[in-house]
């Protein structure tokens, strides 16, 4: 396992190959659907917050607010990415994101981007939406909450230890297109 930590810079990112196995510490953003589409049209960030050598995280936390009125994930699994495809590389441009985390990979858009850009796609385990929650130390803030809701509000957490695999790396490859070449070479032999 490697330790990545907040700030999250272009020497870390590029140390990080396909297959590595990955423990997460310090800030993330989580972003959705309606973040990407809004950012990717030109919408702003509120003022202070920046992605610069962040990490995206393609999740829609549940979010639940204790007797202290404090936020508190309790379900923080990772939302398929492919959505964010139409999106997802120039966000990485624009807003100079080092790592995306998110389940299923994404496609040749963003691949090119984390290499240009120097950014990597983390895979998250789906499935585990507790147990990845128990990493979530501190919900930081929230933005855009009125406006898009909660699953798709912009939440600023402090993750401890958050458990991913490298999938997408900055140097060009991707475990998914390699397993999605195989597959298609193994269903040819079949037909």
């Amino acid at each position: 396992m490697t330790n990545v930590s907040f700030p999250f810079t272009e020497e870390k990112i590029r140390a990080l190959k396909v297959g590595d196995e990955v423990l997460i510490s310090g800030v993330v953003f989580t972003g959705r659907d309606a973040v990407h589409k809004y950012l990717h049209e030109g919408g702003r960030l509120p003022p202070g917050v920046s992605l610069r050598d962040g990490i995206l995280y393609h999740c829609g936390p549940v979010v639940l607010k204790d007797e202290q009125g404090n936020w508190k994930v309790t379900a923080a699994g990772p939302t398929t990415s492919t959505r964010e495809e139409p999106y997802q590389a120039n966000i990485i441009k624009e807003f100079g994101i080092r790592g995306v985390i998110g389940k299923g990979g994404m496609g040749d858009k963003t691949l090119a981007a984390c290499k240009e850009f120097g950014c990597v796609y983390f895979h998250a385990v789906g499935g585990a939406a507790q147990v990845l929650a128990e990493c979530v130390e501190k919900v930081r803030n929230v933005y855009f909450l009125e406006k898009f809701g909660s699953p798709e509000a912009i939440w600023e957490l402090e993750v401890e230890h958050f458990p991913a695999v490298v999938t997408m790396d900055s140097h060009g490859n991707s475990i998914h297109k390699e397993i999605f070449a195989a597959s298609q070479a193994e269903l040819a032999k079949r037909l």
